[in-house]
């Protein structure tokens, strides 16, 4: 099986001329009630179920103080399945990166005034259409200019990589892509904590997504109303990168038998064996 396979046995649709023109200019697109109420509510209790326990155990991946990160949600429950249905996603990947695989889904939901973050990009590149990850936020709850909604700079997918992570650069791609120009230094702002003259913020109503080239810089804005502001984050990159997380490493018994042959392709996990119990 390939991609194009994949993506075919998935029924995942070629993108709109708006979305890929948008995605090629600006770096993102919207699409406001992908999610059903039904599929919200499934997705709404099985977050809750997984941030207390995380909460409570400190078993996830906890980078951010008071902001609760759940991770390697397809072993978690199947309802996290509910992912595979953002083809728009899939497609994007596609289009951009060619051959393709899940790097992880995750979810995040800041206390109440937290959640602020450095302007940043997930991924470097070297060159000018290097493109290695495509995101997406899937909001939960209602997202607005209270509770500390993503805050993005359109088009800046094509400028130079900022503030990366240092655990999402496993692939070396910083120390490959050389020195900055003069033009390029000139876009770094002084201070990635303030807010951009150019950004935008990503508020709208539960359901919706937004797939993003994960170059673009971006980041959170502080929740002052201390509203939920649940958010899972599904990202796909290359074939032969480095994921955040190697789902064969974890894979249980649950996800192996429920997986489809396209799902097992995107997930690499084609010819993997559970290695961990389903969770109790």
């Amino acid at each position: 099986m390939d991609t194009a396979a994949a993506l075919k046995e998935m029924g995942v649709q070629d993108l709109s001329e708006e979305q890929a023109g948008q995605l090629d200019e600006n770096g993102y697109f919207i699409i406001p009630g992908f999610f059903t109420a039904d599929e919200l509510a499934a997705l709404r209790a099985e977050y809750d179920t997984w941030e207390a326990r995380a909460a409570k155990s400190f078993a996830d991946y906890n980078i951010e103080p008071g902001a609760v990160f759940i991770i390697d949600l397809y072993n978690k429950s199947a309802v996290f399945d509910l992912s595979f249905k953002c083809g728009p996603t899939l497609a994007a990947a596609h289009r951009l990166i060619g051959e393709i695989k899940v790097y992880s889904l995750n979810g995040r939901n800041p206390g109440k005034g937290l959640g602020r973050q450095l302007l940043h990009s997930d991924v470097a590149r070297v060159g000018a259409d290097d493109w290695h990850v495509v995101n997406t936020m899937i909001l939960l709850d209602d997202v607005t200019e209270d509770n500390g909604p993503t805050r993005m700079v359109p088009g800046s997918h094509r400028w130079p990589p900022l503030n990366v992570p240092d655990y999402n650069d496993d692939d070396g791609l910083l120390g490959r892509r050389g020195e900055m120009t003069a033009d390029e230094r000139a876009l770094i702002p002084t201070d990635p904590l303030a807010p951009h003259p150019a950004e935008i913020h990503l508020t709208g109503t539960a359901g919706t997504i937004c797939v993003i080239n994960a170059h673009i810089w971006h980041g959170g804005t502080q929740n002052v109303s201390g509203r939920k502001r649940r958010l899972l984050h599904f990202a796909v990159g290359r074939r032969s990168g480095a994921p955040e997380l190697v789902q064969e490493d974890y894979l249980t018994p649950g996800l192996a038998v429920r997986a489809t042959p396209a799902q097992r392709y995107l997930l690499a996990i084609e010819d993997c064996a559970p290695v961990r119990p389903d969770p109790d």
